[in-house]
C-alpha cells in the first residue's frame, strides 16, 4: 500500500523522487532526479560563477522559472498522487 500524499509530496519538492516511491516509472524517476540535479548546479554555476553575486541582476528570469518549476512539478505532484491511488486501488 503505497501513500499517495507522500508520492505527491516527493514529486513536489524532489523531481522524480514520487516515482521511485511508487516503484513503477523508476526509469523517468532516476532521469527527472539527475535531470533536475544537474540543472539547479548548471543554473548556480553559470549565476556565481567568477564571484558574480546577484546585485545587478534582472530578476524577471528568475520569476520566469520559479513559476515554470511550480507547474511542472504540481503536475508531477498530481502524478504521483494518482499514481499510487491506482497502485492502491489495483491491490
Amino acid at each position: 500500500m503505497k501513500n499517495k500524499w507522500i508520492a505527491a509530496v516527493l514529486n513536489f519538492f524532489f523531481m522524480g523522487l514520487g516515482y521511485l516511491y511508487n516503484g513503477k516509472r523508476t526509469v523517468l524517476g532516476i532521469l527527472l532526479t539527475i535531470g533536475a540535479l544537474l540543472l539547479t548546479y548548471l543554473e548556480q554555476f553559470y549565476t556565481f560563477a567568477d564571484g558574480n553575486t546577484l546585485q545587478g541582476h534582472d530578476g524577471s528570469a528568475f520569476a520566469l522559472m520559479a513559476g515554470a518549476v511550480f507547474i511542472v512539478n504540481t503536475g508531477l505532484a498530481m502524478d504521483g498522487y494518482q499514481e499510487a491511488q491506482s497502485i492502491n486501488n489495483s491491490k
